[in-house]
């Protein structure tokens, strides 16, 4: 045999042995790479169930006999169903309770339902018309002394006061006053055209929308002329109204006061 032959055949052989030795090897490895099977549980004990109809009453029946001990067939026992459903009557729907009215009690008051209230007059601005004013006394007729004409304006001349004129004296110091003239105007937009504002006719008048008597500022403004005249003047008897005009313009603001007999004293203490 040639040595090409032999090293031939041990090189077949070392193939041969070294794949008989490497399969073990990896047979083994791949054993143990794989995931270990859990353990098998023991099967639990099977639970006997018995079924029961809770709508069947139970059988207290005694065990039957020998003779009884044949059961019946189940087709003649089925059709009872059907009639005794039939037979049971259907429950009536139950009917509405109503809750028992109970009388009123007798301390409570009884009121009878009337229309809606009134709402409260709104107080008006006391005014004087024309035909009033025909016989007034104003600035310039007259000063008023004495026991006067008896007619609805002031006395005629002569008496102590002499040269007094306290209508025009009062007329000046109003128009010349800034707050009378401002109070004036607002009270004069709500009057009717034509009529003319009454503050004081024995007694200071309550005008709307003002906390106290007489028109702001008005009433003192004259209390102060009178108070500052002299004492000839300011006790003159009068008798009627007298007009105190606020400008020469048509439609001026007017003032009106005075009683049937009066002191321009009067003015200082009412």
């Amino acid at each position: 045999m040639s040595a090409a032959r032999r090293a031939s055949r041990r090189r077949a052989l070392a193939v041969v042995l070294s794949v008989a030795l490497h399969v073990p090897i990896a047979a083994l490895l791949a054993l143990r790479a794989a995931p270990p099977i859990p353990p098998m549980l023991p099967e639990p004990p099977a639970i006997e169930v018995t079924l029961v109809d809770p709508f069947r009453a139970p059988d207290v029946s005694p065990p039957p006999g020998p003779e009884q001990a044949k059961p019946e067939p189940a087709a003649e026992a089925a059709p009872a169903a059907p009639a005794a459903a039939q037979a049971a009557p259907k429950p009536a729907p139950p009917r509405p309770v109503r809750p028992a009215r109970r009388p009123p009690p007798a301390n409570v008051e009884t009121v009878v339902a009337g229309g809606a209230p009134q709402p409260a007059p709104v107080p008006v601005m006391a005014t004087v018309g024309e035909a009033q004013l025909a016989g007034a006394l104003t600035a310039g007729s007259g000063s008023g002394t004495g026991s006067g004409a008896g007619s609805a304006g002031g006395g005629g001349g002569g008496g102590s006061g002499g040269g007094c004129d306290m209508v025009r004296s009062l007329q000046e110091a109003l128009r010349t006053d800034p707050d009378v003239q401002a109070a004036m105007a607002r009270a004069h937009r709500t009057v009717a055209p034509g009529r003319a504002i009454l503050v004081w006719d024995g007694d200071w008048v309550l005008t709307p929308g003002q906390s106290g008597k007489g028109l702001a500022g008005v009433r003192q403004a004259i209390a102060l002329e009178v108070a500052f005249a002299p004492q000839a003047c300011r006790a003159q008897t009068m008798r009627g109204l007298v007009l105190i005009t606020f400008s020469d313009a048509p439609g001026a603001p007017r003032l009106v006061l005075g009683s049937s007999q009066w002191r321009w004293t009067d003015l200082l203490t009412r």
